[in-house]
């Protein structure tokens, strides 16, 4: 009985090691993932091998490594580790050619194999702006392209006006296993787009931070001027600026300064400095309607001003020429605050009219009354008689 129990306990460990023996001599493979030019590294392990050999295979099943034995003539593959229970081997230079499904095989009877995919990132290349036309004319349409190739998977563009995102239009071809993306962006230039910066931004799970390229748009539109001047209240003996303020581009130039249509009629007081006007002393001979134009190629423009030179003691603001934020006695105020007086009074005497009329009447005196329908004198002063009775009653009546 005790041999037999004996026998049994060990029939069973036999047992138990054969189904652990085959359990642990399956091939374990892990995928990998690894940018384009990079280094992957290919690990293939068992748990428990009997000194049996492990391989290597590519895609397209041609042996890579059998043990530490190298099989296929290709420089950038190289071993690393070889023993019984593992096999690592090296690719060097990986290309998107090498992307597949790669296979270990563990050589027991029957053959046990295991699959690992490697994949391969292609980088997109640096992004290129393409549609920039320098200078872009005011009113033109303008198509800016953003091409990037070479990404795998397909790379994201985004587009960017200074910092705030745009939306533009995106085109991904394929070219061979690694795409070609393009996004457009069309829009009608105006003067607001003169010194804009356009930034393409390409986008993908190769690249620790985006690829970027920036192209600033140079815009050229007709001029628009205006005068600015340096007092509120210009006053006889003060000195006196204006200034022609000019946008455009190309800058327009030369500012040309006249007086009443005609030229400056006192070189000596009047003195122009590029933009600027500079009446070095006032009087009222300088009153008049002042006028600066300019242009460049796309137009011309000009822009008006009238001067009225007030009496030296003219309650005003500081003679100071860049006390610009100070402020004269309100005119329009004081004027319409007499409107709104005036428009109150009439309306109270049309009111009061209206009143009065409502309530006028004709007064008779109780003697007259009856002796308005007389036909005759007589009558009227019979009638009229005929009332005396009524003395103690109202002498007159409201019709």
């Amino acid at each position: 009985m005790i041999v037999k129990q004996y026998l049994m306990f060990i029939l069973y460990s036999l047992c138990a090691s054969v189904f652990k023996g085959i359990q642990g001599q399956y091939p374990i493979t892990q995928n990998v993932t690894v940018v384009e030019g990079a280094t992957a590294n290919m690990t293939c392990r068992v748990d428990y091998n009997d000194n049996t050999s492990l391989q290597w295979s590519n895609p397209a099943q041609q042996t890579l490594f059998f043990g530490d034995k190298k099989a296929l003539r290709d420089h950038r593959i190289e071993l690393v580790r070889a023993s019984s229970q593992e096999l690592t081997i090296r690719i060097n230079d990986v290309s998107l050619s090498d992307e597949g499904l790669y296979t270990c095989s563990l050589f027991t009877m029957p053959v046990r194999t295991t699959k690992a995919f490697l994949t391969v990132l292609g980088v997109p290349g640096r992004p290129e702006i393409t549609g920039f036309t320098k200078p872009a004319m005011e009113g033109d349409v303008v198509t800016l392209t953003c091409t990037t190739s070479g990404s795998k998977p397909a790379a994201t563009i985004r587009w960017f006006r200074n910092d705030k995102e745009v939306q533009g239009t995106k085109e991904v071809n394929a070219t061979g296993k690694s795409f070609t993306v393009r996004s457009s962006l069309q829009f009608q230039v105006d003067k607001r787009d003169d010194g804009v910066a356009y930034t393409c931004s390409v986008e993908h799970v190769s690249l620790s931070k985006p690829y970027m390229t920036t192209e600033v748009l140079e815009v050229h539109y007709a001029p628009h001027l205006e005068i600015t001047h340096s007092l509120i209240i210009p006053q006889e003996g003060q000195y006196f600026k204006l200034e022609c303020v000019s946008i455009g581009n190309p800058i327009p130039e030369p500012v040309e300064w006249s007086k009443d249509g005609g030229e400056l009629p006192d070189i000596e007081r009047m003195i122009v400095e590029g933009r600027e006007l500079t009446i070095t002393t006032l009087n009222k001979t300088d009153n008049g309607t002042y006028r600066c134009e300019a242009s460049n190629h796309l137009g011309s423009s000009s822009a008006e001003y009238i001067l009225f030179v007030y009496a030296k003691d003219f309650p005003g603001p500081t003679t100071d020429p860049n006390a610009l934020g100070q402020h004269g006695p309100d005119h329009a105020l004081i004027g319409g605050v007499v409107a709104v007086v005036v428009f109150i009074t009439l309306c109270l005497i049309i009111v009061l009219g209206r009143y009065l009329a409502r309530h006028k009447g004709t007064y008779l005196t109780h003697e007259a009354k009856g002796a308005e329908d007389a036909p005759d004198a007589d009558t009227a002063i019979i009638n009229a008689e005929g009332n005396h009775v009524h003395a103690e009653e109202k002498k007159e009546y409201f019709i």
